[in-house]
């Protein structure tokens, strides 16, 4: 049997440099892919011999540094896997979805992993701020036709029906495109969206890092809250009366608690002590893919205001027309009752758009310029305004970070507050008296 061959000490090469047509292609095998079982390789091309040598030491390097993506894997992919795995509500993760299918998706879902890169966030994120088309500044028609069905023109809108001829639609009306910018809060949900998914492949080791927390995320916009004056304030009030009881009771309890509005249509009977003149706010509720849940505060945390006797006095009238109606019903009070509810067992709490929409129309009815959110910020704005201070004012509202959010949106009226305050403290200090030789001692002097 002959001896076998003594090792020559070689070592097996990390990658390969092989001519496709008129370039080179550097390849660097770089492991398994998790995502497909298979092996994954890096390769990059270059026109000369010479050039792709660079290229395979440098690849050769990142595997080694472990700097390179382990797997082809796409945006798209990365998206969709941590959406199976994300905890949250679920309308926050239909939000996410939305967000990925909308916008994320269209731009950067075919990209690999490997090659999204904070530059590459960022030029999105600038289309973005232009056009939320993303256009890119080309000409586009918005064309309108006549018929519903499937037309072979992109983006056409359906009137009537009609005849379609043969070569496609017949187009009635051609619109030029206006470009409409996204703004810059969605654009930072779009952000942390994407950032959010790259962590999660980070943390799977798909890459070695995550570009998005390097990429310069759009501002946040400053709040420029617009409250209702006292006086559009009253008008409002008076007319939610004028229709009917239920719907001045709901306007009042939102203005005077400053409560969103998911967390009012959450209310049980339960969660009112008369006696006590307290309210507890443990939900909101939602209307999420054509249902209503409820879930959890904005904050995730439970809290209690004090309410006011005029306010106790409604919710009792409130309570009373309730107990009055059930029984006429032949139903039997529920402290697991809505406050607010069309339904004669208060099961099911009004429809958060429905209520929207109504205030929307009552207030174009008295020509004031005003949405339900609103009455929050009339709420938080009185209260500062009257000296009330700002962890107390952040309590009832529901804000987290001990204030700093309620100083962020509402900094105009802090300011406002804090001249009342200067205005007291001076009032009640004796002012000294002018010097005799001043002019304001002679004029006092009479001479």
């Amino acid at each position: 049997m002959p001896p076998k061959a003594a090792p020559t000490g070689r070592r097996r090469p990390r990658g390969l440099i092989r001519q496709r047509g008129n370039s080179f292609q550097a390849i660097v095998y770089a492991g398994i892919d998790p995502l497909t079982g298979k092996a994954h390789r890096l390769s990059e091309s270059a026109p000369t011999e010479a050039q792709a040598r660079k290229i395979l030491t440098r690849l050769v390097a990142q595997v080694d540094e472990g700097r390179n993506a382990r797997t082809r894997a796409t945006l798209a992919t990365a998206l969709d896997a941590w959406l199976r795995v994300h905890e949250a509500e679920e309308s926050t993760l239909r939000s996410y979805d939305r967000y990925g299918r909308r916008y994320i998706k269209p731009a950067l879902g075919a990209v690999p992993l490997a090659k999204i890169t904070a530059q590459v966030l960022e030029e999105f994120y600038a289309e973005l701020r232009r056009c939320r088309d993303r256009c890119g500044g080309r000409p586009a028609v918005d064309h309108r036709v006549d018929g519903e069905h499937e037309c072979r023109v992109l983006r056409h809108r359906s009137r009537r029906a009609h005849d379609c001829e043969e070569a496609g639609c017949t187009v009635v009306e051609c619109l030029p495109h206006a470009c409409e910018p996204l703004s810059a809060s969605m654009i930072r949900q779009i952000h942390f969206t994407i950032s959010a998914a790259l962590a999660a492949a980070v943390r799977w080791e798909w890459i070695a890092s995550n570009p998005a927390l390097v990429a310069k995320k759009p501002r946040q916009p400053r709040p420029q809250p617009d409250p209702p004056t006292p006086d559009q304030a009253a008008r409002i009030i008076e007319a939610a009366w004028a229709q009917d009881e239920v719907w001045g009771t709901f306007v009042w309890l939102t203005m005077v608690t400053g409560m969103r509005r998911g967390e009012l249509l959450a209310l049980r009977w339960h969660d009112v002590d008369l006696a006590a003149g307290m309210l507890e706010i443990r939900r909101n509720y939602v209307w999420v893919g054509g249902r209503g849940i409820e879930k959890d505060t904005k904050t995730h945390q439970m809290r209690r205001i004090a309410l006011d006797e005029a306010t106790v006095e409604v919710l009792a009238m409130h309570r009373l027309r309730y107990e009055e109606t059930a029984r006429a019903l032949g139903l039997e009070p529920d402290d697991r009752a809505f406050l607010f509810s069309h339904q004669a067992g208060a099961d099911k709490p009004f429809h958060p758009e429905a209520v929207s929409h109504r205030y929307g129309l009552m207030c174009r009815s008295l020509g004031v310029d005003s949405h339900l959110h609103a009455l929050r910020h009339y709420s938080a704005t009185e209260l500062l305004t009257a000296g009330v201070d700002l962890r107390t004012v952040a309590g009832r509202l529901g804000h987290g970070g001990g204030g700093a959010t309620t100083l962020r949106v509402y900094a105009a009226w802090v300011g406002e507050s804090d001249r009342r305050a200067a205005e007291i403290i001076g009032s009640r200090l004796m002012r000294p008296r002018a010097h005799p030789s001043s002019p304001e001692w002679q004029s006092a002097r009479g001479h």
